[in-house]
């Protein structure tokens, strides 16, 4: 499903180019078009159509608004190229305190992106499919896991997926835009559906009431803004130079998407397009939806039997689908950079099998989800959350720009850079103040129907960010040893071998903790049934095991509880000791095979892990069911390394024998190929003194000096076998690493049964991404 996964060093080949980035990180911000001018109509009109006149100044004002956004944010990539972006800039200026309250209102509004877009969309195929109603949630929860599994299987991939339907709506809208013009020009003029529709429930508004029903419009335009800042967020995922690709994908986006969205609204404007509730609209024939205004737009230029219209209406529905996809690249990459500093659990700081931050892909879906089935899929009532998040990253990321700028221009002296800066400075306290501004208003109008809960979750969010950044940091200093402390050995070592039954796990486990040698060793077992314990005893007597057998009363028939008891009395008499406690474990081969055994082993041990100074060994003895598995690996790895020393071409694989293979087995796929041309022996080939040529990975790197010389010691892997590789009197080799491909040539040697090349020569070859 996901796909094979990926070696580390074709992250590279997984990096954006400016064609792809732009559906990648873009698709939120277009997708706006299509309902940005309908929210600013729907405002407008509760004041009735004498207020519609008023929707080109606060278009203009979005408009502008998105320009200066975007040339302010053009500055962040260049100044903060990380990846961090709005988080970066708030805690590089403002303080990680600010840094954390963006990253809460981030990490929300990357979560509504999704739950709004795939809402969004489901509802508009749902108003071409009236059937599909019923089923908005399940069509939206499967939405999000179809996107989820697009973006698991890599941000390349995914990319590309994407690209298409964003193009297209991009060029749908724009032959649109074009059409009406030309229209409007030659005099044939566009109607809308809803011309000839009044409405109804209007109330009168001027002066101040009138000034906040405007700024109401204004702030409901201000969706278009959504999604700008992922450009900024998601850096790292540029080719290079990463920083100028990412601020020319950025003015793209401003540009594409200014021009369409004052397209969309000079076309309603001139084709008398009227926006209300099916309740509100005086004409609208009974029991119809009024359509949407880019929809009305649409049917004005085209015609309503045009397939045009059809295609615009598909790739609409699509691109707000697909808008979420924005939250999919912006929210693991800042969820990384969290993690990394301490914030959010580690796990969301790796990467997966297929590059991509899989643990925070799931971790956005999951919570998507949630929101898509507690609002039952309902636009409506999820757009009243939405953008609070997005724009309190506005105020504070430029603010801390402002900030950023002051600090320059006090160590800078050239008078053409300290003018630059002035104008970025300018720039950037211009969208301080106008986000700062629509933030205001947007708590204001949309605090009681929503918007509180995102008031609520943010501060949350905060709060557990910091509680997890404190545990790491007390654990840290915990774990951080002071410059006098030095490891110390233990006065003793007391060893005890749990003991149920006497039988092949339980001689092992005797064997080996008396190889280890320790200070004392007994055996330990619990009385559960006096029969079995006098079974047990004749037994031990009979084989003779020097070692002695303690049995522990249990009157209620526990296990646990007893052998704790008596580790903690062995610890008290002996403080200075360490106790060592050997738990005889089977391996099994199957997965429901471990539900029948091992199940008071995990109890004890996860109970006697809480003991100070108490060392828990598990000695596994593999069952035949486990020990079949092992000889079938070993002889699949025995085939393949043998057809790998032939010189015949490597077997194609087919699709699904490529998925379900081992990382090993992969990686020895890729090495044959890379290593056949170049005329290396296998390892496994290799004869002993005598010239040869070795090509594969170093595995592991490591120095291990020997009579006071340095030597640094290499495990080559080919994918046949492997061969120390040991270069006397050096501690570090630059590129010498593990993972990197490399060619050796020297003789190997064999001493006490370990093969090495020393001193060899070396050619550090490239790797796939290379």
């Amino acid at each position: 499903m996901v796909g094979r996964p990926m070696h580390s060093e074709m992250l590279g080949e997984t990096l954006l180019s400016k064609k792809i980035a732009l559906p990648v990180f873009a698709s939120d911000a277009l997708s706006s078009v299509a309902y940005a001018t309908e929210e600013i109509l729907l405002v407008l009109s509760a004041g009735g159509l004498a207020l519609l006149h008023f929707t080109w100044w606060i278009a203009a004002a979005v408009g502008l608004l998105m320009l200066v956004v975007v040339a302010s944010y053009r500055q962040n990539v260049h100044a903060y190229p990380s990846g961090g972006g709005d988080y970066e800039v708030a805690t590089t200026n403002l303080g990680p305190k600010v840094g954390l309250t963006v990253a809460s209102a981030l990490m929300v509004d990357y979560i509504l992106t999704v739950a709004v877009s795939v809402s969004s969309g489901v509802a508009n195929l749902a108003s071409a499919f009236p059937a599909l109603n019923s089923h908005v949630v399940l069509i939206a929860v499967a939405v999000i896991a179809v996107i989820t599994l697009l973006n698991l299987r890599g941000v390349r991939e995914s990319g590309t997926a994407f690209a298409i339907p964003t193009y297209c709506f991009v060029v749908a809208v724009g032959i649109m835009i074009v059409t009406g013009l030309i229209r409007i020009v030659f005099g044939s003029g566009l109607h809308a559906e809803s011309e000839h529709y009044t409405i109804s429930n209007t109330k009168h508004y001027s002066g101040v009431l009138l000034i906040f029903l405007l700024l109401r419009a204004f702030a409901s335009g201000c969706t278009a803004l959504t999604g700008v800042e992922a450009i900024s967020n998601g850096v790292p995922a540029f080719k290079p130079p990463k920083s100028k690709n990412a601020a020319t994908t950025l003015a793209l986006l401003g540009g594409i998407a200014v021009a369409m969205f004052a397209g969309v609204t000079a076309l309603a404007l001139a084709g008398h397009v009227h926006a209300a509730g099916a309740t509100d609209l005086v004409g609208l024939p009974a029991g119809q939806q009024p359509r949407t205004v880019i929809a009305q737009v649409s049917r004005s230029v085209f015609g309503g039997s045009s397939p045009f219209f059809f295609v615009l209406q598909f790739v609409t529905a699509l691109i707000l689908v697909l808008a979420a996809n924005t939250a999919f690249n912006g929210f693991p990459v800042l969820g990384s950079i969290l993690a990394k500093d301490g914030y959010l659990p580690r796990q969301l700081h790796t990467r997966g099998d297929r590059l991509a931050f899989s643990n925070g892909i799931l971790l956005l879906a999951g919570f998507a989800t949630l929101l898509v089935v507690a609002f039952n899929a309902s636009p409506t009532r999820l757009i009243q959350l939405y953008i609070v998040g997005v724009f309190v990253s506005f105020v504070c990321s430029q603010t801390g720009m402002i900030r950023h700028w002051n600090r320059l221009l006090r160590t800078t002296g050239d008078p053409a850079e300290r003018r630059r800066m002035m104008q970025s400075r300018v720039i950037n306290a211009v969208g301080a103040g106008v986000t700062a501004a629509v933030l205001v208003i947007v708590l204001v109008t949309k605090f009681a129907k929503g918007a509180w809960i995102v008031v609520l979750a943010m501060p949350i969010i905060w709060l557990i960010m910091r509680a997890i950044n404190r545990h790491y940091a007390a654990v840290a200093q915990e774990l951080t040893p002071s410059d006098e402390a030095a490891f110390s050995l233990p006065a003793n070592n007391h060893a005890i071998v749990l003991v149920s039954k006497l039988h092949l796990p339980t001689l092992r486990a005797i064997g080996y903790a008396s190889a280890t040698r320790p200070s004392t060793l007994e055996a330990v077992t619990v009385n559960l049934d006096d029969a079995e314990v006098e079974v047990l005893k004749a037994e031990w007597e009979r084989r003779s095991i020097p070692v002695p057998l303690t049995v522990i009363a249990s009157p209620y028939r526990e296990i646990t509880r007893p052998i704790i008891e008596y580790v903690k009395r062995v610890r008290t008499e002996n403080p200075d000791d360490v106790v060592t406690v050997y738990i005889p474990q089977y391996v099994l081969g199957h997965w429901w095979e471990q539900v029948l055994h091992n199940q008071s082993a995990l109890r004890l041990k996860s109970r006697l892990l809480f003991q100070r100074r108490v060392v828990v060994a598990a000695v596994p003895y593999q069952l035949q069911s486990a020990t079949a598995r092992i000889e079938a690996a070993k002889a699949q790895s025995s085939f393949q390394g043998s057809a790998m020393t032939k010189p015949k071409p490597p077997r194609q694989r087919t699709r699904l024998q490529k998925l379900t293979a081992e990382t090993d087995e992969l990686e020895a796929a890729e090495l044959s190929q890379e290593v056949s041309p170049s005329g290396a022996t296998p390892i496994a080939d290799c004869p002993d003194r005598q010239p040869v040529i070795l090509a594969g990975t170093l595995r592991t790197v490591r120095l291990r000096p020997r009579a006071g010389v340095p030597v640094l010691e290499a495990d080559l892997w080919d994918g046949t076998g492997s061969v120390t590789v040991s270069w006397l009197g050096r501690r570090q080799i630059p590129g010498i690493a593990p993972g990197r491909r490399i060619m050796v040539r020297g003789r190997i040697t064999t001493t006490g049964g370990q093969r090495a090349v020393y001193n060899p020569i070396y050619e550090l070859r490239p790797g796939p991404a290379d």
